[in-house]
């Protein structure tokens, strides 16, 4: 693409190897043409591999040896430069440290939600824009609209080198415009829930090439265009391969009670002895989250570590199952199940360290949808200020319960047509 002063945009795309990003290099170099349309339509762009911390030797796909060699030969067959830049140091520091402390208060962290806004977004932005790049693009299945946020007459140009929505290049930091992130047409691959934590100035600078395409498609054009990259699809958590045997390394995993609990005007679930525990109120003092009942509760067994269970989670203890993880009490080290699903919905959450992307909140209360985690669907709800006292941390209601409402994931709110408002880290 051809900028006003006839210089061709620099872009330099994250490239992990697999076909996601393959093809997203592919179509902003535009490999489909010949070779002299190439150079005439296509941005002047440059491969990037992100190398990360891992735990010894890493087998995740999106970091290992074979994804760094399976992206050189990606960016050989397309002709364009590559570049290793070594995050390794910076990743440990601001996702690990973050993902195990997190772990160890007892909640369930989402890296990829720390990962976007501070690296892949943050320090790759950083170095890119220093060595001259006007943006950065990724293969994320999202999409950026660029609009004037106060009403004046702006030429806009349209990006025609593949499917994207508007965007003003001449003006990407002009004050006069707005820039919003959507989710991806193909809502089942749709990567948005990831992307909250993104700001106005991230957002004026990145693609997202793949945003209107089908997963279908992409592999498609990959076999097609015969790009060298990386079958197979990378692990949620890209520096973990082993989960279990992670957590068990780096966190010393303390057994402690399996508390069940049922209603006091039932008989108790049977098992574990029949041992009731005092304290018939189902939330106590250091708990993670709360069925808002008064509950009895019974000792079933011993669990292995917190931190290797999460809400909603089977968990084993025998008897007239399953048996669910409702709730964790981290003062005095207990994993709380149920034998009723029911006992996993809950209705309200409290979400904190929100970000608005627009960069300022909307007027509250708001009604939009929320997701609470990435393969939920966003359901109808009210947010509100949590109180007048705390004034950092929201409240969620929803218009109907939710099932296993998690601590330590995200909350990411959309408006209309997919728009993702904002997001933040639910509380319990």
């Amino acid at each position: 693409m051809i900028m006003g002063n006839n210089k061709k945009i620099k872009v330099f795309i994250a490239m992990s190897g697999g076909v996601d990003s393959s093809v997203a290099a592919a179509l902003l170099s535009g490999y489909a043409g010949s070779r002299e349309a190439r150079k005439k339509q296509g941005y002047d762009i440059a491969g990037v591999f992100m190398r990360f911390w891992a735990d010894g030797k890493n087998t995740n796909g999106c970091c290992s040896v074979e994804a760094e060699a399976a992206a050189r030969l990606v960016a050989a067959k397309l002709e364009i430069p590559f570049y290793v830049w070594d995050f390794a140091k910076e990743f440990k520091k601001r996702v690990v440290d973050y993902f195990l402390r997190e772990l160890r208060a007892g909640g369930t962290p989402n890296p990829c939600a720390i990962c976007n806004p501070q690296i892949k977004f943050g320090l790759f932005l950083d170095k890119a824009r220093a060595l001259g790049a006007d943006f950065i693009a990724t293969g994320h299945y999202a999409r950026v609209v660029v609009i004037p946020s106060r009403a004046r007459n702006l030429s806009r140009m349209r990006d025609e080198g593949f499917k994207q929505v508007e965007r003003s290049f001449a003006t990407a930091q002009d004050d006069d415009l707005e820039y919003k992130l959507f989710a991806a047409k193909n809502r089942q691959k749709d990567q948005s829930y990831f992307l909250s934590g993104l700001n106005q100035r991230q957002l004026s600078r990145v693609i997202f090439p793949l945003g209107d395409y089908k997963k279908s498609e992409v592999v498609r054009l990959a076999q097609k265009w015969r790009l060298p990259y990386r079958r197979g699809e990378s692990f949620d958590i890209c520096f973990i391969d082993d989960y279990q045997r992670f957590l068990k390394k780096h966190i010393k995993m303390r057994p402690g009670k399996i508390v069940g609990i049922f209603n006091p005007s039932q008989p108790p679930l049977g098992l574990g002895g029949g041992k009731i525990l005092p304290s018939p109120p189902f939330i106590k003092e250091g708990a993670t989250s709360s069925l808002n009942l008064r509950r009895g509760e019974e000792l079933l067994g011993q669990h292995r570590g917190l931190p290797l269970y999460t809400i909603g989670q089977r968990a084993g203890v025998g008897g007239p199952g399953p048996f669910y993880v409702v709730g964790k009490n981290i003062k005095a080290n207990e994993l709380i199940v149920s034998n009723k699903a029911k006992d996993l919905l809950r209705q309200e959450l409290s979400v904190k360290g929100v970000n608005w992307l627009p960069g300022k909140p909307p007027k509250l209360p708001l009604s939009c949808e929320v997701r609470i985690r990435y393969q939920s669907k966003a359901a109808p709800a009210i947010i509100n200020q949590q109180s007048s006292i705390n004034n950092h941390q929201l409240r969620v209601k929803f218009i109907s319960p939710q099932r296993a409402i998690t601590p330590g994931q995200s909350a990411v709110f959309y408006g209309k047509n997919g728009q993702v408002l904002g997001g933040g880290v639910i509380l319990g």
